[in-house]
């Protein structure tokens, strides 16, 4: 009972429910409590944005850049592949789909929502950040980058510290918090009328995905049995206990003894699977993108948002590079996803928090599709090196 209560995926669920149970049965002048700490915590994650896309994004690239060689850049930049074909695919798919499967629950919300019916905070507090998001995400970037090609640095120990130190506040104080903000927002839906609209729009997108991140897989082992000639099916087959390992752990990290194990009994080489394993576990999150382009996607046609080819694309390829930096945690990709949804779409904190919970519901599947994926990449890298002189 103890573990169940301790996993985030739970504590989700319930939030999600007691939200609902509190904003339709609660006074409002209860429920105005919940408003009012998701006024102040909306606002603590604002300010708290470009601080972690600096502390994961600068040591992400400075790690990544060091002793950069041939199969690392062939590594790198199948998985980065791998991940934008899955970005695109999600994006092409979702947007013929979802416009039509959604215009009914985007035009009622839009109803509720001109009915003027809303929970106020009981007051607010104003935290302002102290540098802009799409400023923090470039000087990341340069920073990260200038200390790729650092051996020793006095700024390298610095942004270590500071990673460690954004690292506590995303597990010690953002992630615990998360539920009860959750909690917040379905209160204030339920209290508003919206909510079982969203959860028939969650409903659609879970199904939506998990068909996708099926199909990319089949694609993924198509391509790599063909480069091997082997049968893809049977090697799809060969990694389902690591598919199956990822969905209980919900970590990529902690699936890597058992995506070793059966990426070995495909064929790979013990040199290619012990390299290529531990790093596609950290920078291929093709099973990640696919669920963030469908959440925000399907907020963004529920709120009336205009989006378009270009904008997702440029949101794709920035999405690609900053999960990289993604912590170790459940629904870690995601937190390091939230400044470019708010820089590059215009996500509010409302649509933030949305985002999360869709996202954590459903993190085992998009982990399990990852680590499967990082399987094919080890087929791949392995039949190309062997052709290829060192």
């Amino acid at each position: 009972m103890k573990r169940l209560f301790s996993n985030l995926l739970f504590k989700v669920f319930l939030a999600i429910v007691l939200g609902i149970i509190f904003g339709l049965v609660l006074p409002e002048s209860v429920s105005r409590v919940f408003a009012t700490f998701n006024a102040f915590f909306g606002q603590f994650l604002n300010f708290s944005i470009p601080l972690i896309i600096m502390g994961l994004i600068m040591p992400a690239i400075s790690d990544l850049g060091k002793g950069a060689g041939k199969l690392l850049l062939l590594t790198a930049a199948i998985a980065y592949g791998s991940t934008l074909f899955s970005g695109f695919m999600t994006y092409f798919t979702a947007s013929e789909i979802f416009p039509t499967l959604l215009e009914s629950h985007a035009n009622n919300a839009a109803s509720i929502a001109d009915s003027g019916i809303e929970l106020l905070p009981y007051f607010s507090i104003n935290i302002p950040p102290a540098i802009d998001v799409m400023t923090a995400l470039v000087l990341a970037f340069v920073i990260g980058l200038g200390l790729s090609y650092q051996e020793k640095s006095t700024l390298g120990d610095m942004v270590k510290d500071f990673q460690l130190i954004i690292m506590q506040l995303i597990e010690k104080v953002i992630v615990p918090l998360l539920p009860l903000y959750i909690l917040g927002i379905f209160a204030s839906m339920a209290y508003n009328g919206t909510v079982f609209s969203v959860l028939s729009v969650f409903v659609t997108i879970i199904g939506v995905i998990f068909a996708l991140h099926i199909l990319l897989l089949l694609l993924q082992y198509s391509i790599a049995g063909m480069l091997t000639k082997k049968n893809p099916v049977r090697l799809l087959v060969t990694m389902m206990p690591a598919y199956f390992t990822a969905l209980g752990t919900q970590s990529s990290a902690a699936t890597i003894p058992v995506t070793l194990e059966q990426t070995l009994k495909n064929g790979v080489s013990d040199k290619i699977s012990g390299f290529v394993v531990p790093l596609c576990a950290t920078i291929h999150l093709s099973g990640s993108i696919m669920k963030i382009t469908a959440c925000a996607m399907a907020l963004m046609i529920l709120q009336g948002i205009p989006f378009t080819f270009t904008l997702f694309a440029g949101f794709i390829f920035m999405l690609g590079i900053a999960m990289i930096a993604a912590p170790g945690v459940p629904g870690g990709a995601i937190m390091a996803a939230v400044g470019i949804l708010q820089s590059m779409l215009g996500f509010d904190a409302e649509m933030q928090g949305l985002m999360i919970a869709l996202y954590i519901a459903m993190d085992s599947f998009g982990t399990a599709c990852n680590v499967t994926g990082d399987g094919a990449i080890a087929l791949v890298v392995n039949r190309l090196t062997k052709s290829v002189p060192a």
